[in-house]
């Protein structure tokens, strides 16, 4: 029973020894990782000049309150490389590129079955350069049908 034993033990031992080396190893990663964060962070944030105006101002983003007399912190701020334009809709920044309910400007509604396209109301199951979604271009043989190119 002695020598039976034995190989069970080694074997145990060398499975919780792999477990506790990848489990160390992960932390080790995982710390690295925060403190890579923490210091592009720091740079980021002692990088800016107090003079240059207010944080909330370069931050606007969709969703942000806002008042359009006071306080219009997201009038036509361009974000995401250009793809969200924000207007002060309802006292919050919307994208009036692609939100149905602002599409172009505040309080232009898209119909049923359209979507906002680049500030475009359009009915996406038929158009051949937004088919089925924004930006989505069928090929020039195939004809958008259901909101799928080359529908069958």
């Amino acid at each position: 029973m002695g020598t039976t034993g034995l190989p069970f033990r080694r074997l145990l031992d060398s499975v919780l020894s792999i477990a506790f080396c990848s489990i160390a190893l992960h932390c080790h990663v995982a710390l690295a990782a925060q403190d890579e964060y923490a210091g592009v962070v720091t740079t980021h944030f002692m990088g800016l000049n107090p003079r240059a105006g207010s944080r909330f101002l370069a931050a606007a983003a969709k969703g942000d309150r806002c008042d359009p007399i006071e306080n219009n912190v997201c009038l036509g701020i361009k974000a995401k490389n250009g793809r969200q334009l924000l207007q002060c809709c309802k006292n919050h920044c919307r994208n009036v590129l692609s939100d149905r309910n602002h599409c172009g400007y505040c309080g232009h509604k898209c119909g049923f079955g359209q979507l906002c396209c680049r500030g475009k109301c359009t009915a996406v199951a038929y158009d051949v350069r937004n088919c089925g979604k924004c930006g989505t271009v069928c090929s020039p043989e195939l004809r958008c049908e259901y909101g799928s190119c080359g529908y069958a």
